[in-house]
């Protein structure tokens, strides 16, 4: 398994491990509760990552030129 795939693990741990510690009602953040707007910040930032991992995957560069 290539490096840049454990980069996927980012956005696994961040979401299984947030609401231990954003399990509260307030801070409010854009009108939304802190577990909310930490789960939807993480389904972004999920593929932000994907994306990052989609071009630095030499297999795909190859398929771009042919």
């Amino acid at each position: 398994m290539k490096p840049i795939y454990f980069l996927a693990l980012i956005p696994v741990i961040a979401i299984l491990g947030g609401p231990f510690w954003a399990n509260s009602v307030e801070p409010y953040i854009l009108g939304m509760p802190l577990f909310f707007f930490w789960n939807f910040s993480w389904l972004i930032f999920t593929a932000l990552v994907v994306f990052v991992i989609y071009m630095l995957d030499p297999k795909n560069k190859e398929r771009d030129e042919g």
